[in-house]
């Protein structure tokens, strides 16, 4: 059994001074990298998903109602779906793109992105493919997160990252759905919403376990 970590959508459009900030998203972005480093061991495998946005149709609204429709965000191949920069990107082997043109919350939802779309300590800020780009997006016979965990023969789930009702709540509820041991933790989350007990309480009554 093979057991992975899952940071969900740690992008700079998801922090402060981003397009749609989470309070607290830069602080999660930090802590991630910290735990990165100090229990990357006890992970077979660890995997990242950017929501990356072409044309999501009425995910993005000019008078969005902050629930299924939202300010544009994480437009892909900007600088404002990357990765925030204080996420370290050292031990993530793999990236999975999602929304592309539909909403997507669920990193269950996302492609593995081909190579030349995903952080490296190269490439500088805003450099990521764009529009017209033989790699500005994922191939559609790409794998899915699923797919790929199954893959390397991953039971045992943990999901961190942004944000916690919303993105992490969908991925980790579908993680369940498709069979993984999950768990949620709090700490390494930011949520929208001032008061997550309602989020929480959601999480484990759907079969995760919080941290």
């Amino acid at each position: 059994m093979s057991r992975a970590l899952i940071i969900v959508d740690v992008q700079n459009d998801f922090c402060e001074g981003g397009a749609l900030p989470v309070e607290g998203g830069a602080a999660v972005a930090g802590a991630i990298s910290e735990y990165v480093e100090a229990h990357h061991l006890q992970f077979d495998h660890i995997v990242a998903t950017q929501d990356w946005h072409i044309d999501p149709g009425a995910h993005f609204s000019e008078t969005p109602d902050f629930k299924d429709s939202w300010p544009p965000h994480c437009v892909a191949g900007t600088q404002g779906a990357e990765l925030h920069p204080d996420l370290e990107t050292e031990h993530i082997q793999a990236y999975f793109h999602k929304g592309l043109h539909t909403a997507a919350y669920s990193g269950f939802e996302g492609l593995l992105a081909p190579e030349d779309a995903v952080p490296t300590g190269d490439r500088k800020p805003g450099a990521l493919p764009m529009p017209g780009d033989a790699d500005y997006a994922p191939e559609e016979d790409s794998i899915g997160l699923d797919d790929w965990l199954q893959s390397h023969d991953v039971e045992d789930v943990v999901v961190v990252g942004l944000a916690t009702d919303h993105c992490v709540m969908a991925t980790s509820l579908d993680a369940v759905q498709a069979g993984y041991s999950v768990t949620v933790i709090k700490r390494l989350t930011a949520g929208i919403a001032e008061d997550l007990d309602d989020t929480y309480a959601e999480l484990e009554l759907g079969g995760v376990d919080l941290e």
